[in-house]
């Protein structure tokens, strides 16, 4: 099968939606799959990955991301002879794909991975228009209807959709991880390294350092929890555009030698740094499937987290780590402290964290991926055989 991911942005941006999709395809393709990655950004950039196209863009707003709204005729002409098209964005790459391959039957499967109505919030003042409540509202419902299947990477996320007013059926299949890295002997990053000490107690956030990821109110709770606890120490791996305001923050509370901020992290170095950590935690309140803390219980790690979409449907509250209420820093912060006290609820957390991990195994969710796609090509069986989509193919073939 000829596979076409469409995505607005690809690597070197790193983001749970980019590791996803380099995931799958490499899966796919080790199943005999062939998939191509239709992307924007620099076509200079070194390939060093096979089948990534890239398209010209340009600079979206703040943010530098490559926004493009077209393809160029040779990348149309590549598209075109995919079998299943699979949008991650809804936006630019998901109306392209409405607008090069449906007029020619060829099945469009979309994932949802993110909640735009928390990040026109986060971001209010560098989101474009269509991003507001009500537009999601007046968009994504009619978008959804004209695609061939559509996937919510959590029941958490389905359900969102739905209160947006989604209403064509939603299959749920979990963004996948390779398990491995993180099951294997590896050595540990040092502690001192980090100004950790053999004693401490270290709680662990990976990911991007971004207002949506609520990580002042992770650094409040923290320094409560480090005034009581003084072995208590806080490893915050990943950048962003929030990390000086946040170093600012920490130097404030009078927390700042207590807090390490590594910066960005080579993803194959990640498993090493989550292997120092006795817990993981997060504050934020917009994970669609939180891989960060799959990657955390891979590694054998109870989670801290905040009762939301995503979140909740990951973490089993007293079995593999803890939730609070969402804005209740008291809560949050008194099960930080019996996390940090007790370390015999950390270790059976952690090993029933580590069993629950193996339901996201890459392996499994690429075949369930594999029967989206299935499903698409039967949906979309009609369409393709009408008129006008053969006379579409017959003048892409001229």
């Amino acid at each position: 099968m000829r596979i076409g991911m469409l995505a607005d942005i690809y690597k070197p941006h790193i983001s749970g939606v980019t590791t996803h999709i380099s995931l799958t395809k490499q899966y796919l393709e080790a199943l005999g799959h062939e998939v191509f990655v239709f992307t924007f950004g620099d076509e200079q950039l070194p390939q060093d990955e096979p089948n990534v196209i890239r398209s010209h863009g340009l600079p979206f707003n703040f943010s530098g991301y490559p926004i493009g709204v077209n393809y160029s005729r040779p990348v149309r002409k590549l598209l075109h002879t995919m079998n299943v098209i699979h949008a991650h964005h809804p936006f630019f790459s998901g109306s392209l794909a409405l607008r090069y391959c449906r007029p020619r039957g060829i099945p469009i499967v979309v994932t949802n991975h993110t909640r735009y109505d928390l990040y026109t919030q986060a971001y209010l003042q560098g989101m474009l228009e269509i991003l507001s409540s009500t537009a999601l509202q007046a968009y994504l419902p009619a978008f959804y209807r004209v695609c061939d299947l559509v996937i919510a990477p959590s029941e958490g996320m389905r359900n969102v959709l739905l209160d947006l007013g989604v209403d064509v059926p939603v299959e749920v299949v979990p963004n996948g991880v390779d398990l491995k890295p993180y099951q294997q002997p590896i050595q540990p990053v040092e502690r001192r390294e980090l100004g950790f000490g053999k004693q401490d107690v270290v709680l662990v956030y990976l990911g991007r350092l971004g207002p949506e990821k609520n990580l002042s109110f992770l650094l409040r709770s923290f320094a409560g929890t480090t005034q009581a606890y003084s072995h208590t120490r806080l490893l915050l791996v990943g950048d962003g555009p929030e990390r000086d305001n946040l170093e600012d923050q920490a130097r404030h509370m009078g927390i700042a030698s207590q807090v390490c901020f590594t910066g960005e992290v080579a993803y194959d170095q990640v498993p090493r740094y989550l292997k120092v950590a006795d817990f993981f935690a997060t504050a934020s309140v917009s994970e669609v499937h939180p891989l960060s803390v799959i990657e955390a219980m891979a590694s054998g790690l109870p989670t801290l987290g905040i009762r939301s979409p995503g979140i909740e449907d990951t973490i089993r509250d007293g079995e593999t780590g803890y939730l609070a209420p969402e804005a209740d820093l008291a809560a949050f912060t008194a099960k930080m402290v019996r996390l940090v006290v007790d370390k015999e609820d950390r270790c059976r957390m952690g090993s029933q964290a580590l069993l629950a991990a193996q339901d996201y195994a890459i392996e499994h969710t690429t075949q369930k991926v594999l029967e989206c796609y299935y499903m698409a090509i039967d949906r979309a069986s009609g369409r393709r055989r009408g008129l006008r989509a053969r006379l579409n193919r017959w003048l892409d073939g001229l």
